[in-house]
């Protein structure tokens, strides 16, 4: 019968047992839920909320207690979490429960009245049709005046934030505009080139402007990150960190702990714990309502290393697709700049011309589609030791939704991992 739908409530019970953090955003209450089991579930997660402040199977599971098994026990938990494909559709499944919570709500409406129908009684009855209209109608559209008025406001009191945050290297600055808040940022390159590098620089850049960097580290461990960027503001050879006592001048020690304490000072975490998307996501989102009115920006290193929500083990292009679209969706609904890093296919090796290419991306149909802006890295010296262009990165802008595309030329001084403009010493 379409006035109950098993299935949305399954997939919305399922994608908060994914993802504990969504719990808030739902709109849906108890008594919107049909069956008894899924009633129950969703009293479990608000206890759970309420007692220990998140939700997870164990945490359900836990506040459901000797009632389990009248629920259809773990295992019917389990299948409720692993047959939702995507978190990003809860509010698709969040309408459909209202769709068929209204449409019960209407059909008692209408049978009520035929049972004693009368002049009075169908008065209530259209009353009541009409105000259950309104049930789960999440979001009112603004009007084209409405933002034609708040586009006019912008240009009267223009803020700072929307020209997007800057990253230090002025070059970037000019042709991107900054990090755009809503934006997926691709940063493409082969290995070694310095696409890390470059990440932690951007991340470093955003914290002396005093915003809030938050890195996703799936190759390396937080030690070497944090490493890698005492290198790169102490102008300290990172090769030296493997043979410390060695090899550290007294300078180098000075250095290092001057630009330890100058770390200290960042608002930066680095997380290398995290592998699904589902479990960046849900870090990222709590991430933003822990700190709502900083700026905020998010690295993840790299693309091709995080789990998918579903295994497609044929298809590794729908894969890479549900992430980006993901990521993108994220972005744009907290209002934050999301830099994902990605690795180059080996085709680039094959030609002549090495620049990369918009193909050279790994399942570039879905990355391409996705993405705001897609950044190539490229050294000549990383091919040619004897190129005369030694210690350059060209950074090519080469897919730009709102704006300019086109190369700016970097200093990249490898042993330090650090980016400059140009002439810089």
């Amino acid at each position: 019968m379409n006035n109950v739908n098993y299935e949305a409530e399954a997939a919305v019970l399922g994608t908060i047992l994914i993802d504990g953090t969504l719990f808030q955003t739902l709109e849906v209450q108890e008594e919107q839920f049909y069956f008894t089991k899924h009633k129950r579930i969703y009293q479990a997660m608000k206890q759970a909320i309420v007692k220990r402040k998140f939700i997870d199977l164990v945490m359900v599971t836990t506040m459901l207690g000797d009632e389990i098994k009248q629920v259809g026990g773990t295992t019917y938990l389990l299948e409720m979490a692993e047959s939702v494909a995507s978190t990003a559709s809860l509010k698709q499944h969040e309408q459909l429960l209202f769709d068929a919570y209204r449409r019960r709500l209407s059909l008692s409406a209408v049978k009520k009245y035929t049972d004693e129908p009368s002049d009075e009684a169908l008065d209530i009855l259209l009353k009541e049709l009409e105000s259950y209209r309104d049930i789960g109608a999440f979001y009112e559209e603004k009007s084209t005046r409405d933002h034609l008025l708040e586009i006019s406001k912008e240009l009267s009191n223009p803020s700072p934030e929307e020209l997007g945050y800057k990253t230090t290297l002025s070059s970037f600055d000019l042709m991107t505009g900054g990090l755009q808040k809503g934006d997926l940022i691709i940063i493409a390159a082969r290995p070694s080139v310095g696409k890390t590098a470059f990440a932690l620089n951007l991340a470093a850049g955003h914290c002396k402007n005093r915003g809030r960097s938050i890195i996703f580290s799936l190759e390396m461990g937080v030690k070497q990150l944090l490493r890698r960027m005492i290198s790169a503001e102490a102008m300290l050879d990172g090769s030296k960190w493997r043979k410390i006592h060695s090899v550290f001048s007294a300078e180098d020690y000075e250095h290092a702990i001057s630009a330890i304490g100058l770390l200290s000072t960042w608002k930066l975490e680095i997380i290398d714990t995290k592998r699904t998307i589902a479990a960046i996501r849900s870090t990222i989102r709590k991430r933003y309502h822990d700190n709502p009115k900083e700026n905020q920006l998010v690295i993840i290193d790299y693309l091709q290393l995080i789990t998918p929500t579903t295994n497609r083990k044929e298809r590794r292009d729908l894969e890479i697709g549900e992430i980006t679209r993901e990521l993108k969706l994220l972005a744009v609904e907290l209002q934050i700049p999301i830099i994902l890093l990605s690795q180059l296919s080996r085709g680039v090796e094959s030609r002549n011309n090495k620049r990369p290419l918009m193909s050279d991306l790994r399942e570039s149909g879905n990355i391409e589609q996705d993405a705001d802006l897609i950044t190539f890295l490229y050294r000549d010296d990383y091919y040619d030791r004897q190129s005369g262009k030694a210690n350059i990165v060209e950074v090519n802008i080469a897919k730009h939704r709102n704006g300019p595309t086109g190369t700016v030329e970097l200093k990249f001084r490898k042993e330090f991992g650090r980016f400059g403009e140009l002439g810089e010493g």
